[in-house]
């Protein structure tokens, strides 16, 4: 029996390119189909609706990682081996969720990114010069801190293995972008294993497109995930985020 496979679609305001987002996900390797509404203003959920979705709504907006908490307790408590997160926005292409979700199954990673920059064509695509220099930045650090070498760790093209998701502490994380940070360093602490495959990207502008100053501000909140963490694993200053939530315990023989 093949492990189930659940994209999780954190939406807000993506009516315009959620279908064509849909529309191209490899039916034949997805069993399900996830979407969390952030509170949109637009027609979103009608288009959600049109296409049969799996809907769930939070009653305002709270936020990109507030989405992605919901996003993965739903598709856990649907049974998934899997989680794929596919962003809306089509920015992301989502023909390439069977090779996202390869090495999961071939049990050769326990999280696969989707990065932007191994392809080398980041800039090609449209990605803005400040945000590729900042990228390159922020990720020499992440790979220093955290003892890798992977070429992105701001993707937002994302696979789980279900145990991931289980193990580690991602409802204490922050409601906001940062969230994408501190699940990585979740599940670098808990020594999961990280894989990266190239995917290209889109730049247009019905995609996400974060201004300079917020991009400033993620960045300066990815530098404290950082910090807190280094203190975290030389025992500095102990934090809950950090800690494996199956490490807590240890079953008794019986």
């Amino acid at each position: 029996m093949n492990p189930k496979v659940v994209v999780v679609m954190p939406a807000y305001n993506a009516d315009r390119t959620l279908r064509m987002t849909y529309e191209q996900l490899p039916k034949d390797a997805v069993n399900l189909v996830i979407l969390v509404d952030d509170g949109s203003t637009d027609a979103t959920l009608d288009v959600a609706r049109q296409l049969g979705l799996e809907i769930f709504v939070h009653n305002r907006n709270y936020g990109y990682g507030a989405n992605q908490k919901t996003c993965y307790t739903e598709a856990l408590r649907a049974g998934a081996a899997v989680v794929v997160m596919v962003h809306p926005d089509y920015q992301y292409d989502p023909t390439l969720v069977p090779q996202i979700i390869q090495p999961i199954l071939d049990d050769q990673a326990d999280v696969v990114l989707g990065s932007r920059l191994k392809g080398g064509g980041a800039l090609a695509h449209g990605m803005p010069w400040w945000k590729y220099l900042a990228n390159r930045f922020l990720t020499g650090v992440e790979n220093r801190v955290f003892g890798l070498h992977l070429s992105e760790y701001h993707t937002g093209y994302r696979a789980f293995r279900r145990e991931v998701l289980e193990s580690v502490n991602f409802t204490a994380n922050s409601d906001k972008f940062v969230f994408d940070q501190e699940i990585i360093a979740q599940v670098v602490g808990a020594g999961f294993r990280i894989a990266e495959i190239a995917v290209p990207t889109r730049y247009f502008a019905e995609a996400s497109s974060a201004s300079f100053v917020a991009s400033t501000v993620y960045g300066l909140r990815i530098l404290a995930v950082l910090f807190w963490y280094t203190l975290h694993r030389r025992g500095l200053r102990r934090s809950r985020r950090f800690d494996s939530l199956r490490a807590r315990y240890t079953r008794l023989p019986s």
